[in-house]
């Protein structure tokens, strides 16, 4: 990667955050907004093009109450905190010749739906690119732009049924469930975040403006994880077991404790840590120690003779986990070294010592009820400083008058730059990807397809947990037939190499000194432990840009808190609002923070990568899961602030859909989502049910009136719905305007003809399990089919042409690290 020479200014701008410089005009509403906040947060100006009235969003759940000023919406405080608003009439020939004026000054605009608001005014993205051809235009929609979904009407339970993460959500007795707060558009938001810098990356390369459209449908199916392509892979699908994970074993991971409840992965090794406190307590007794428990899990699953069950593994943890609060376990047993995670809640959040101590809280400034109200802080830190913009939500039309100064002023234009041009916006970018399980290497794998040579360091001493555990090609257990591995490590160059052994060593050296990027995701401070500490790093490649990601990460208590996405989303707070009233929490399928943090790592990388091309300058970047998670539970943190209501799961209901539910139609466990969103909905629903004698009663005409009598009426809806064909029936409420959507399997995910006409699952060949498919990316970016380049990596499968080809060693080296040992 050609990197500029450095100067004053330049040391000046690197001093800089990564975007600072660089215009983003926000005209989404609720759909959208998190993305342009997002790329606020790294340093842009984002202004808030609002409609004559304001933006739909200022009247979003969840409300203050008593409150009826246009900063009412919590959704909206929390995720406009950091922009600048200005009023313009799109229909009148003054506020369209405004709004051109602004579009020159722009580097992004960001658009929810298709069309969106500069469309229906007759803006097309063509007069917008041809306006300023430095501009990457972004729509947030539903389906896409094309495609035989688009233009249907949908709901937030909708999409997840139809992205699939429904039917992986709940407990098996009962119906598919979403999550009860509003997730999807938050997620689709922040990846468009990734989708706005990698298409401004290949305006960049191709010195054109770009359109990129996201599509929320598969912005949700890329929260399944190991889910996505299960059904070819292992031919049958994956579904909901509540927080039983089906892995490579059955476990339970939800934990009774004396207060509540905690998330444990009850194998050997937690044994291991825990032993001796459970013999303490009498747990257990003394026969305990002579178990090899780091073999356990292995030889149990080899079908080996073994004195003790799973079973009795949870048990054990069970019964000392009863006797303690969630809090005081968590923290005894990280000093023994194992993992207890709490399923805490939006008041153990507020007082989470953990986020106090690491500054993560800022106080608001919005006034109005809200002055001791604290928000989530900046979602990354950039060389040990955490992003920090404003948290001041603008009133409607606030900065009109500093805005239109600065246009008259000419002050504020798109930077002139002139980089190589390539067929691949990352075409030339170097990354050395020590990461493993998810965060870490899902944020390198979307740097791999798009150009980036990424090269996946593993080692078979210490193999990366998810080549252990399914879906597994053809249910034949090996490390090299894991899709679940294969899904976050497309595009990518795989090297085997033993880091304890010193010729390892020097080979991980020369590929820190050989990258742009060096991404790890390893417990704070144990990379550093191997000898590559950020002093080595630096020493050995000034420039390079630093990538740390884990679950807490450093400065606070709880630091050394190891685990997977389980354990975030358990502390974040999202198991509590996944669920049934009545039932404990179930929580979001599998590692869910794993599925949102690298939403907003990319976007901080790839900020980075910007600004290492402009100066020359690297720098260090740090992530937590916990509080990238967080940022997607805001307004939800802000409302328990000003209410003292805790958000709780409630299964599929909304309180302004009424009703809205998942009922059963023909078929094994096939399910149907269906929202009401108002009373001419309802109407139509019940004109299709052929006007059933219970719907007569007047106090179903209103919202307030169904929502008493949501059981009732899911029971009757439940019964018009059994029998039915599910896709028949979904194209009938969907004619009559009604959101709707079946719960999709992988299986159905893999035929799904939206997809089928985004290309949206791409097909390569393996080294081991042939021709698969890899699910694509969530975007669609003009005139560029892209998606995932090649297969992901055999363990080792490049090693040789890594030494030789990238780190030009010559044979006798190769050689000699072979001799060694270091090379697996």
């Amino acid at each position: 990667m050609k990197r500029a020479n450095s100067s004053k200014l330049m040391e000046d701008i690197s001093a800089a955050l990564p975007l600072d410089g660089m215009r983003v005009l926000d005209l989404t509403d609720e759909r959208g907004e998190l993305g342009p906040w997002m790329l606020g947060e790294l340093g842009a100006d984002v202004i808030k093009v609002e409609p004559v009235g304001g933006a739909r969003s200022r009247g979003a759940l969840p409300l203050q109450k008593d409150d009826e000023s246009d900063l009412r919406s919590l959704q909206f405080c929390a995720y406009n905190s950091n922009k600048r608003s200005i009023v313009i009439d799109l229909n009148a020939h003054s506020g369209r010749l405004l709004m051109e004026d602004l579009i020159e000054t722009a580097d992004f605009i960001f658009e929810s739906d298709t069309p969106g608001l500069l469309a229906q005014a007759g803006i097309s993205s063509e007069d917008i690119l041809e306006k300023n051809q430095k501009l990457v235009h972004v729509l947030i929609t539903p389906f896409g732009e094309s495609g035989p979904r688009v233009g249907d009407p949908c709901s937030e339970l909708t999409l997840a049924a139809l992205g699939g993460p429904a039917n992986v959500q709940g407990v098996p007795d009962r119906p598919p469930v979403k999550a009860t707060i509003p997730q999807v558009w938050r997620h689709a938001g922040a990846e468009a975040a990734v989708a706005a810098l990698v298409s401004h990356r290949r305006m960049l390369t191709t010195g054109a403006g770009q359109k990129v459209v996201v599509s929320a449908q598969a912005v949700m199916t890329w929260t399944l994880l190991n889910a996505m392509e299960a059904y070819e892979i292992q031919g049958k699908d994956i579904h909901r077991t509540g927080t039983e994970v089906r892995l490579a074993i059955p476990l339970q991971l939800r934990v009774p404790t004396l207060d509540g409840w905690l998330i444990a992965i009850c194998r050997g090794e937690l044994i291991e840590s825990l032993l001796p406190w459970l013999i303490v307590e009498g747990i257990v007794d003394e026969s305990w120690r002579h178990e090899d428990w780091m073999t356990f899990d292995n030889r149990v699953l080899n079908g080996e003779p073994a004195e003790h069950t799973f079973e009795d593994l949870y048990n054990a943890v069970a019964s000392l986990c009863k006797r303690y609060p969630k809090d005081t376990l968590m923290r005894s047993a990280l000093k023994l070294g194992a993992t207890l995670a709490p399923i805490n809640d939006a008041e153990d959040l507020m007082n989470f010592d953990h986020l106090a101590i690491r500054k993560f809280w800022v106080d608001s400034e919005t006034g109005r009820g809200l002055d001791n109200v604290k928000l989530p802080g900046g979602y990354v830190s950039f060389d040990n400083e955490r992003v920090k913009a404003n948290r001041k939500p603008p009133h409607v039309n606030e900065h009109s008058k500093e805005i239109r100064d600065e246009l008259a002023a000419h002050s504020t234009f798109p930077q002139d730059r002139e980089i190589p041009k390539s067929v691949l916006p990352l075409e030339g970018l170097k990354v050395a990807d020590f990461a493993w399980v998810g965060v870490g290497p899902i944020t390198a794998k979307a740097l791999a397809d798009h150009g980036a040579t990424v090269v996946r360091v593993e080692s078979s001493s210490r193999i990366d947990p998810l080549r252990l555990n399914p879906p597994f090609k053809d249910n034949i257990n090996d490390e090299n037939m894991s899709h679940f591995f294969g899904t976050f490590n497309t595009s990518k160059l795989g090297i085997d190499i033993d880091m304890k052994n010193p010729s390892g060593l020097e080979v991980a050296k020369s590929l820190v000194e050989w990258a742009d990027v060096v991404i790890e995701s390893w417990s704070p401070g144990a990379f550093g432990r191997t000898g590559l500490d950020d002093e080595t790093i630096r020493a050995l490649n000034p420039d390079v840009i630093i990538v740390h990601t884990s679950l807490l990460s450093t400065g606070g208590p709880l630091s050394p808190l190891a685990g997977y996405g389980y354990h975030a989303a358990a502390i974040a707070g999202f198991y509590e609002v996944f669920g049934w009233s009545d039932l404990p929490p179930d929580g979001p399928y599998l590692a869910y923070t794993d599925t949102i943090a690298p939403r907003f790592l990319t976007p901080a990388v790839l900020a980075a990568i910007d600004r290492l091309e402009r100066t020359g300058k690297g720098c260090t970047i740090d992530a937590a899961q916990l509080e990238c998670g967080l940022q997607l539970l805001a307004p939800e943190l802000l409302a328990y602030q000003v209410s003292g209501e805790k958000p709780m799961r409630s299964g599929n209901r909304d309180p302004q859909n009424v009703p809205q539910g998942v009922y059963p139609v023909d078929g094994e466990d096939r399910w149907i989502a269906i929202t009401i969103e108002d009373d001419a909905n309802w109407s139509d629903l019940c004109r299709l049910m052929n006007k059933p004698d219970w719907a007569e009663d007047h106090s179903l005409r209103t919202r307030e009136g169904r929502y008493g009598a949501h059981d009732q009426i899911d029971n009757e809806i439940a019964t018009w719905t059994r029998a039915a064909d599910g896709k028949q029936l979904e194209s009938t409420l969907l004619e009559a305007g009604i959101p709707a959507g079946l719960v999709q399997r992988s299986s159905d995910l893999l035929v799904d003809k939206q997809y089928e006409h985004m290309k949206f699952y791409r097909r390569h060949v393996h080294g081991a399990m042939g021709e698969v498919p890899y699910a694509g990316h969530q975007y669609m970016i003009d005139k560029y089919d892209h998606g995932p380049l090649s297969a992901s990596p055999l363990l080792g499968e490049h090693t040789f042409e890594i030494l030789a080809d990238h780190l030009k060693l010559t044979s006798d080296e190769i050689a000699d690290i072979a001799v060694s040992g270091a090379l697996g």
